[in-house]
Parts: structure tokens; sequence; C-alpha cells
């Protein structure tokens, strides 16, 4: 535990419901649900709004719509969510050489290894700077919270909710958590939580009294250790500025279940270019290539193959994928696929063209061994793949929520397709709400576009956070006080 409140955690507010708000004028302060849109859909985000009438993260599409069937209903837009995530990020580093990441929206920060913190004084005014910077550069909020350590410092961001800043003094750690769930600690799941209850311990003020002994008693000689610590507010993890991802996978859960053979080798091939495109822009190789096939009665198999060396060619990975499948029945149906490549590397093997010519040969000898011949010589005519109905493919080419162009009425938006139409509001982020228009699905005026900037003119913050305090002396003056959020 630190004596002063250095280390800082970040925590955008509803980030990819935020950020569509931010781009989409005309949903501003109205409900917004971001995730999959199929039935089997899952909730990414909801804006504050939505939340206030049930919907949350995790919680499936359908039962969303039935609690908010008013809102708007997005698909992601990933590449809108990581370009304002490397401008958030990009703040962080100004305030520290050591910032860990978590992922898109949140990440914790070492002010103290930065220099821009010492005390709560100077903490405190560079936690309220960096709001008032990324507000400037992204046009979005997230929540801070400051403490001596890693796990308070999360749960004071989760107080400061929404577009907030908490900070706990050290000092004053065991009091503010002990009425709190014992499901505020991190490692303290579902599970854990219910075995815990069972046990008459419900708060964190209940795992400090009960001792270490009876905690390792329940939970194991690991895990009641470390309850223990966190109860009484230690927390010793340092900021780690790399977490090395251990793997790179994409999935996709399908509306209905696949039983085209044909369709299902397909949609691997698919997701295993996806992976390839994921593993590049990570500038990463892999050398392990791993299938996950989830089947229709919810059964999971994964198959793995290793390569001789680590690649991130998409030949080799889409054909691995293909001859993984070879070995999983899919008869009854597939719900979800999934392409992974894991053995992560920083280099490429530099000559994978054996390799791939190697791969071919094997999944052709595969392809001619199990396609059987018809009586007469003939070969067996291949089935033809499911079709998708024209509703799934205006669905796919202009998902709701996605950006297009139209050469007459400039950018805009999708609020939705079906019945060969596909409807759209022509707005920007720094315009006053569109009007919305209905076009065929194949009107030539019509395109995809890349998503618009969230400010339309980002302020130069290339010198912050000279300006902020970075000693006792100077920052005394800025704020006074322990917790608090404004």
């Amino acid at each position: 535990m630190r004596p002063a409140p250095t280390i800082l955690h970040l925590d955008m507010d509803a980030f990819y419901a935020s950020a569509e708000q931010a781009a989409k004028p005309s949903l501003r302060g109205k409900a917004v649900v971001v995730g999959g849109l199929g039935p089997r859909g899952v909730v990414a985000t909801a804006s504050y709004e939505a939340r206030r009438l049930g919907v949350h993260s995790a919680m499936p599409t359908a039962q969303a719509r039935r609690l908010a069937p008013n809102a708007a209903y997005l698909v992601p837009r990933f590449s809108l969510y990581r370009t304002v995530s490397n401008q958030v990020m990009e703040l962080l580093g100004r305030l520290s050489p050591l910032v860990e990441p978590l992922s898109l929206d949140e990440a914790f920060v070492d002010l103290e290894a930065g220099g821009t913190a010492d005390d709560s004084a100077s903490a405190r005014a560079t936690g309220e700077g960096l709001r008032v910077a990324i507000r400037a550069v992204t046009g979005l909020s997230g929540s801070v919270g400051l403490a001596g350590s890693k796990m308070l410092a999360k749960i004071a961001s989760e107080q400061a909710k929404p577009d907030g800043l908490v900070l706990i003094e050290p000092g004053t750690e065991r009091e503010l958590l002990a009425p709190m769930s014992v499901r505020i600690l991190p490692g303290v799941g579902p599970a854990t939580g219910d075995h815990l209850r069972r046990a008459g311990m419900t708060t964190v003020h209940d795992l400090a009294e009960a001792g270490e002994a009876e905690l390792v008693r329940l939970v194991g000689k690991a895990h009641g250790h470390g309850l223990f610590r966190m109860a009484l507010g230690l927390d010793d993890r340092p900021v780690v500025a790399e977490r090395d991802a251990k793997s790179v996978s994409v999935e996709d859960t399908f509306d209905v279940d696949l039983h085209d053979r044909v369709r299902v080798r397909a949609e691997v091939e698919r997701l295993a270019v996806r992976c390839v495109e994921r593993l590049r822009a990570a500038d990463r190789s892999g050398r392990t290539v791993v299938l996950k096939v989830r089947r229709y009665d919810f059964s999971t198999l994964t198959r793995s193959e290793t390569l001789r060396g680590p690649t991130d060619d998409p030949t080799v990975v889409r054909e691995a994928a293909a001859r993984l499948l070879e070995s999983v029945d899919t008869t009854g149906g597939v719900r979800l696929l999934g392409v992974g490549v894991t053995g992560l590397a920083d280099y490429t093997q530099e000559d994978l063209f054996a390799q791939a010519a190697d791969a071919r040969e094997l999944a052709q000898r595969a392809l001619e061994h199990l396609a059987p011949a018809a009586e007469g010589g003939e070969e067996e005519a291949a089935p033809e793949p499911e079709a998708d109905s024209a509703e799934q493919l205006a669905a796919r080419r202009w998902p709701a929520g996605h950006d297009v162009h139209h050469e007459e009425h400039g950018h805009g938006w999708v609020q939705g397709s079906g019945i060969g139409r596909v409807t759209v509001r022509f707005e920007e982020p720094w315009s006053a709400p569109g009007r919305v228009l209905t076009f065929r699905i194949d009107d030539p005026q019509l395109r995809p576009a890349d998503p618009l900037p969230l400010v339309r003119e980002s302020p130069d913050y290339s010198s912050w956070p000279a300006s902020l305090p970075k000693s006792r002396s100077s920052g005394a003056a800025a704020s006074e006080g322990g917790e608090s959020s404004p």
C-alpha cells in the first residue's frame, strides 16, 4: 500500500453507447443498446438511459428488447471505439510510462512513476485534468478513481460513475470497505460469493472478522490468504505497463444453427481470415491454430494444431482451421464457431511458402480421401450451401448504426433495413439531428463509409500535462479533502 493515492484507475462511462450517442445527435439523451441484434445476440453496452429501464451488459438482446422496446439497437463499430481508445491511451501515456490497459475503455496509471503526483492534492488535480482532457479530445466522459492500490482505485472509479472522481485517502481503506458486499473484492464471483454467504459472510467486515484461518478453511489456502489481505485493504500489485496477450481469436454466434457442411467450412475460413487481420494489427504471429465449435446441444469442442513456426499468413491459418474442422462432427447443427491463434511471437517465420504448400497438399489429400465416388465412376456433387435470405444479406451489408455516405445527401448512419430497403438518418456528430430517408439496398449512390471523428476540431494537447502540479507545495492549493466526487 502506498502512503499517497498515486494509482489512478480510469473507466470510460458506458463507452460504446456513449460513443454512439456522441456520433449521432438524434440519440443523445435516449436509450441506446449496442451489441448483437440477432435472436442470440448479447448486449455489449447500454447507455445510462437504457440501464434505468433494466438493460445491462451480457443480457440477451431479446430480453433487452422486452425491457426497452423503444431503445435504439446498434451493431458495434469497433473501428470507432479503437480510435477513441487510442486517443485516451495517448493522454494516459503523457501522465506516466506505467499505463496498464485492461480493455479499450479501462486502464490503471502509476502517477508516481510519471512524476505527476506525489500527494492527495496533486493526484486530485491530475485526475481532474485528465477528465477535462478526455472530454476535450474525445467528447466523452470518464470516471476516475485514485487510491494507494489498484484494488481501491478501481473501487473508487466505480463509486465515481458516471462522470466523476473519487479519491480514497490512505488510512481510510478498512472503514470504507467494511460495509461493502464481498462481491466488491477481486476474485469473488457468484460461486465464491454464495459459498461465503452460506457461511454467514456477506460484507467485507465479515471477512476481516472471520480471520485468515477461517477463510483458508472455506476457500483454500491461496484464495483465502489473498481474500483476507484484500478485506484489510491490502493490495501490493504493481501497475504493469505491458500486458502480453496470450492469444488472438474471433468467434461468431449464428442466429440459426448451421447444418450444411460447406457453409460451416466457409464460415471457419472467413473467421480464420478475420483472426489473422487482428493478429497483424497487433504486429504478432502465432504458432498454434485453435478451432472452437459449439454444437446445437451447447456442447463445445476445441481442436488445435501446432505449426512448424509462428505465422501470420492467412492461407496457413485458414487451411489449418479447415483441417481441424474435418475431425469435428457437425451433423446436428452448429450455433457458434471460433478460430484463434496462440503461442504468440513478435516475429514471423521467414520462409512460410513451403509450409503453406504442405498445408494445401494435406488438405487436398484429405478431400480426395473423403470425397465418395458415385456409382458409374462419377463424383458425387457437393451439397449447395444454405442460402441466406434477402433480409440477412441486407442486415450484413447495412448493419444498424454503421456509417454510410450518399452522393447527394452526404454522411449518415443506418437506422435499419428490410424488405429490400435501407433507412438512413443523415447527420454528423457536430450537426443538429438529421432527417431520415429510405433507399433501395442496391442504390448505386449509397455506400458504406468510415466513422467520423467525434470532435470536429480536437484541441492541441501536445504539451499536456506540463501545467499540472507535480509537487506537494504546488499541488496543495489545487484541492483538499478525502473521498469526493463532483
